[in-house]
């Protein structure tokens, strides 16, 4: 890279490194997901991104919004009884795919947020129910003040718990049950059509012995929509963590026996960099001392002008062509959140040192970027779409244990051939490495294995080629074709889920349970018929452009930008990959 551009890279890195890293005490929430034009009918719907993966806006005839069990019912009878297609929504639509989008322009949204409430709880048997649209900050809360522990989640708080359960999500940990939040439900209250002599629609109580429990533990919003979701969880506990850098030489090694060493463990792979932040998590005494929060950065609320700086930023480096320029701002942007620990003190105020020791409910999630009350967006979430802030692709795959070791070794060929390639995954903080057990669900994990969850760059242009496009989609096609690699249900981009319910060894009892709860399909639409592969259906979008957007693997030139110069052509590593490539790189 010229001189000149060097020092501006340099020098625009440290200034957003201090940008995203200054403390913000207030917070513009996100906006509700659901917009109607008249009242409630004439209404689209989105994920909190505001864009799906191939850009399309889903509409819908009207969206309700339920306060009880009994008026769900009501709203799910009459749907069936017009035969109106209807989807759930959940308070924040986290999800990347189109999994809240019913059918055509005459579907039915039906929002969760004001089904929030706790139905129950009973410490002594670790048992607490709650209705599904609750988030999980409110649920670790409501465990926490009753001396009760979910001891594994995601780690971002703002997720609902029909969320979860519709998209299988998960933790770290490849102790007890595994880290699913799935795998700790007891019992749910799912409402689904019925027939005309039963009123069109009925609840129906799971119980922990129920078969049909796996099927709606990961359902994917095809069911019908749960009502109440009943944990078992455990005493409250304390942990302790501890972060540590080494250098990524050994983490093909190292990565199986570092997550059976510690229960909370998880890697975060600075790939670019060569560096990977191990964490050393696990259970403490209740009588250690300490009373430590997390906070953790990339949740907190952050000033507009940082964010739309670091947009511009990363923007100018793409344009430029500077992934050297990728490489030392992700240098300070990490150096700098290593600095503040994360977002982790010891007391709820400042950073000491390590270990850093407190109570589950304190340390398991983060999203303080939720609670503040609007200051007319002066600061958000990063990611808010209302201001010109975060952009990204999300790419989460689990792959077996007994794979993971040579998936590894072979992205660190990949990552020697092209040196600069991936710092676009490190300034957006890595890849995070977590651990998942095989599980129950239906449609949950099929073996123990390390998820990759990697967050990376994506124009506003659908036909601009990133930098280094070719790298990173050899990564993800080998990890789904050639390691057989799971996909996570609420992210990625369609051709991950292309043909991939054929890895789930019990769809077929997955289907019978649907096609009993629903046997018109009014919970199904387009996209999940196409997930499911129903009628031989399959999630890719074949297009000129497509495989820019990871609507489509390439097979000719079109699917890529041949007029910028990027064609199809075979992998660096992986010869079976089929990736848009700059010609000027072969």
């Amino acid at each position: 890279m010229p001189e000149h551009k060097s020092r501006w890279a340099d020098s625009a890195a440290l200034c957003l490194a201090t940008f995203l890293l200054l403390p913000v005490m207030r917070c513009s929430p996100p906006e509700d997901p659901i917009k109607c034009s008249s009242g409630t009918t004439n209404c689209t719907i989105t994920n909190s991104y505001a864009t799906y993966p191939d850009r399309s806006t889903c509409r819908a005839a009207r969206a309700v919004f339920p306060e009880t069990e009994n008026e769900l019912l009501a709203v799910v009878a009459e749907a069936a009884r017009t035969g109106t297609k209807m989807k759930a929504a959940t308070r924040y639509a986290h999800s990347i795919p189109k999994l809240s989008c019913p059918d055509g322009d005459n579907g039915l949204i039906i929002s969760t947020k004001s089904l929030n409430r706790v139905v129950s709880v009973n410490a002594s048997a670790l048992l607490l129910t709650v209705e599904s649209g609750m988030i999980l900050r409110e649920l670790i809360k409501v465990a926490g003040d009753a001396g009760l522990a979910l001891p594994y989640s995601p780690y971002w708080a703002g997720v609902t718990v029909g969320g979860m359960l519709g998209t299988g999500a998960h933790g770290s940990s490849l102790w007890g049950k595994g880290s699913a939040v799935h795998d700790y439900v007891v019992g749910v209250r799912i409402v689904t059509p019925a027939s005309p002599a039963e009123g069109y629609a009925r609840v129906r109580s799971l119980g922990g012995d129920h078969p049909d429990l796996n099927a709606v533990k990961v359902s994917l919003g095809v069911l019908g929509i749960i009502s109440q979701v009943t944990f078992k969880l455990q005493p409250l506990f304390k942990r302790s963590i501890t972060y540590e850098n080494r250098g990524d030489g050994d983490l093909a090694e190292a990565v199986v026996k570092f997550g059976k060493q510690y229960e909370f463990a998880d890697i975060t792979w600075y790939i670019g960099r060569g560096k990977a932040l191990y964490r050393k998590d696990s259970r403490a005494s209740l009588n250690d001392l300490g009373d430590g929060k997390y906070d953790f950065v990339g949740f907190r609320s952050t000033a507009r002008a940082g964010l739309a700086f670091d947009r511009a930023t990363e923007d100018t480096l793409e344009a430029l062509g500077a992934a050297a320029g990728k490489c030392a701002a992700a240098t300070l942007i990490n150096t700098a959140l290593s600095l503040a620990a994360y977002g982790l003190t010891n007391d709820g105020s400042l950073f000491k040192g390590y270990p850093v020791i407190g109570f589950q409910h304190h340390l398991q999630a983060s999203g303080s970027c939720l609670n503040s009350p609007d200051d007319g967006l002066l600061t958000s979430c990063p990611w808010d779409p209302r201001i010109l802030g975060k952009f990204f692709y999300q790419s989460a795959f689990s792959i077996s244990l007994s794979k993971v070791r040579d998936f590894i070794l072979e992205v660190q060929k990949i990552r020697d051939l092209h040196p600069d390639a991936l710092c676009s995954i490190d300034i957006n903080n890595g890849i995070l490495l977590r651990y998942v057990k095989a599980s129950t669900a239906y449609l949950g994990k099929e073996e123990d294995g390390v998820d990759f969850d990697i967050t990376y760059y994506r124009s506003h242009d659908p036909l601009r080629p990133r930098l280094y496009e070719d790298v990173l989609e050899e990564i993800e096609q080998m990890a789904l074709f050639k390691y057989e690699a799971l996909p996570h249900w609420g992210k990625n981009r369609n051709v991950a889920f292309d043909g991939a319910i054929g890895k789930y060894s019990r769809i077929g009892e997955f289907m019978r349970v649907k096609n009993e709860f629903d046997p018109a399909g009014l919970f199904s639409a387009e996209w999940t018929d196409q997930v499911l592969g129903v009628e031989g259906k399959t999630t890719s979008l074949v297009k000129d452009g497509c495989a820019l957007e990871g609507l489509c693997v390439c097979s000719e030139d079109r699917h890529c930008a041949p007029e910028m110069g990027y064609l199809c052509r075979a992998g660096s590593v992986y010869k079976d990959a089929r990736v848009c490539s700059h010609v000027a790189k072969n």
